[in-house]
């Protein structure tokens, strides 16, 4: 019996009916081509409406040919668009699944390809990265742009859509921005006090309403709070939402924050599951219409229980779906454990504004034939995992899916490797569900722990076996500072095999030394006696500067917060047993109280195990990080690529 009953409860949408209140919200996949629907992304949605999903909101359509928001999303601005929207259409339909194509503008925040003319706002004022300042976009211009978004609602209708949703949130494109006090600061009809910046998106909704008739959805996104100080407030939202429920749209998507506030709209992992839902949940006491919430929502069981408990009529879940595209079908049938968990780190995303495809650290290939289907090979072989982290994980289940006899030894008492200390700092509690789940799947692979394989076991019982080397890499030390008093690894702390003293100096800046600085910092930076006292040293110009997404701004105000100090541009110059010494814009300094150096400079590679191999004189693959230093992401796409052509 499916345990998830609100979850799976039909809900009636305007006048449609839709089978289940798992809905997938808009997420950039760049498989268009040059506004067109693609047969790739066709399969796209299909495979992910097979897998159970009610409602699909599709990424971003643009509905004129000037401003581009992403080279690879889709359009709708002429009858030339209507022949793929109708194969994708029909495609979802035919797992009984609706979808709505989220109608946009992108104003402002267009993509600046060569030749773009000046973007357009509510005002002069564009966002912090905006390299120029956009042009107030004028009264006549508003009406062209008005019947453009109603003619691309009628040709979605003509497509077979559902209906459309309207994004109006996170001060973002032209809707969101006149919506927004942070860039409407017009004194005309259109700019003021709410109704002004609420009446562009009314008069939208009026001009769709009239083109495609009752029967058709017309959903708004909206941001019941932008979180930023003078931005829009769950006071102005809950006044918004009656307004548009008046207007006659059918239902209310309520997210929150803004696009340029990093880990306001799009939630950093380690935060809290349904990150808006309060929102929704407030909004959803003064409206009769549907609400549904979205944010970081990745597990059945919170998606049930916020429906349940009066958050929000239906969950917008992104990521997992993306993930996972069988989510919904294995909540429904109770094989929670069968998930491929999101861990929430957002490199789905991290190509998309460089013109890369969607992408997913958990799910390496979204291929016709991918991880879930793969063909059997046409020569069974024996082949010897050797090293039981993620890679080793991933090409182990990739190797016995195809029907090869798989061996995977590990030298560790528990598979993990990597992972099993990445999961250790504040907010990474998600990484333990990638170990469980990939070594749920190993069970029918005979997996030997505590196993150091040796040159003579390689000339012996696997002499005729292909070895798919996954060990890892090895943590960098300096073997000239290792004269301090107290020197360990990152690594060390984490595995439990070191206890660092209470002032700690972290060579390395990247995120394994910021987040074991924030994992041994202080929880409040109130002078405490007994706080530790943390310094981190890096060379280059910033922190973290390999990555991009809101998980860094979080990890970073957090060090802030707890007052831990943070030196750039610095590079450590001498090391004696009680003294460390950096120069920083051609300043010395001298830190002569600290009882513990740390080293988080990187990995290597131990080239030793390829030698082994050599010498053994057996067919080989390096994979993962004993190939090339990377992360999860890399080591799982690397794993996957070169077993599935064993």
């Amino acid at each position: 019996m499916n345990k998830y009953e609100h979850l799976f409860e039909p809900i009636k949408i305007g006048n449609t009916i839709v089978k289940n209140r798992i809905f997938m919200p808009p997420l950039s996949t760049n498989l268009g081509n040059k506004g067109y629907v693609t047969d790739q992304l066709v399969e796209h949605y299909k495979a992910r409406a097979k897998g159970g999903v009610g409602l699909f909101v599709t990424e971003v359509v643009t509905i004129e040919p000037t401003y581009v928001y992403l080279p690879g999303d889709m359009s709708i601005y002429d009858d030339s668009f209507i022949e793929g929207w109708k194969k994708l259409v029909d495609g979802v339909h035919e797992y009984g699944a609706k979808i709505l194509p989220q109608l946009f503008h992108p104003a402002y925040m267009a993509f600046p390809l060569p030749n773009t003319p000046q973007l357009i706002a509510p005002s002069n004022v564009g966002p912090y990265y905006a390299k120029s300042a956009p042009r107030p976009v004028t009264k006549e211009e508003l009406k062209v742009i008005i019947k453009q978004f109603a003619d691309a609602a009628y040709r979605v209708k003509l497509a077979g859509g559902d209906g459309v949703e309207v994004h109006a949130a996170h001060a973002h494109g032209l809707l969101g921005g006149f919506l927004s006090p942070l860039y409407n600061k017009r004194h005309d009809e259109y700019g003021g006090d709410i109704n002004n910046r609420l009446r562009l998106t009314l008069e939208v909704i009026a001009a769709i309403r009239e083109k495609c008739g009752p029967d058709f959805i017309i959903d708004v996104r909206i941001s019941g709070d932008e979180y930023s100080d003078g931005g829009l407030n769950i006071n102005d939202m809950t006044y918004v939402a009656k307004q548009l429920e008046k207007a006659s749209v059918d239902m209310l998507h309520v997210s929150g924050g803004t696009t340029i506030k990093r880990g306001s709209s799009i939630p950093a992992p380690g935060t809290k599951q349904g990150s808006h839902c309060e929102l929704a949940k407030h909004i959803k006491q003064f409206v009769k219409i549907p609400v549904a919430t979205v944010g970081r929502i990745n597990e059945p069981w919170i998606a049930d229980e916020l429906i349940a408990d009066g958050y929000c009529d239906a969950c917008m879940i992104g990521r997992a779906n993306l993930c996972d595209p069988e989510f919904a079908n294995k909540a429904y049938n109770g094989q929670e454990i069968t998930i491929r968990p999101c861990i929430g780190c957002l490199r789905c995303l991290n190509g998309i504004m460089f013109g890369k495809p969607v992408a997913c650290t958990m799910n390496p290939s979204f291929d016709l034939e991918n991880e879930d289907n793969l063909q059997q090979a046409k020569i069974k072989k024996n082949i010897l995992v050797i090293g039981g982290g993620v890679a080793g994980m991933e090409a182990a289940y990739v190797a016995k899916k195809k029907g090869h006899h798989v061996v995977l030894c590990e030298k560790q008492d528990q598979l993990g490797g990597q992972i099993n200390l990445a999961c250790v700092p504040i907010g990474k509690q998600d990484l333990t569900k990638v170990i469980q789940f990939m070594e749920y799947r190993l069970k029918d692979v005979d997996i030997r722990l505590n196993t150091l394989v040796t040159k003579e076991m390689l000339e012996n019982e696997f002499k005729d076996y292909i070895v798919l080397a996954c060990t890892g890499a090895k943590a960098n030390t300096i073997k000239d500072f290792e004269v301090f008093k107290q020197t360990m690894s990152a690594d060390d702390i984490l595995a439990g095999r070191a206890f660092p003293g209470q002032k700690i100096v972290i060579i390395g800046g990247g995120s394994v030394g910021c987040e074991l600085a924030d994992y041994l910092a202080p929880v409040l930076n109130d002078r405490y006696i007994r706080n530790r006292d943390v310094t981190i040293i890096e060379m280059d110009k910033e922190i973290m500067m390999k990555e991009t997404g809101p998980a860094r701004s979080v990890l970073a105000m957090r060090l802030m917060d707890k007052g831990i100090h943070i030196e750039v541009n610095a590079k450590v110059t001498n090391i004696t047993s009680d003294t460390i010494t950096y120069e920083k814009d051609g300043v010395t300094h001298t830190i002569t109280d600290a009882n513990t150096l740390v080293f988080a400079n990187g990995y290597h590679i131990d080239n030793s195990i390829e030698q082994m191999l050599q010498e053994a004189k057996v067919e080989y693959y390096l994979l993962g990080d004993q190939k090339h230093i990377g992360n999860i992401q890399t080591a799982i796409k690397d794993a996957y690529e070169i077993t599935k052509n064993i």
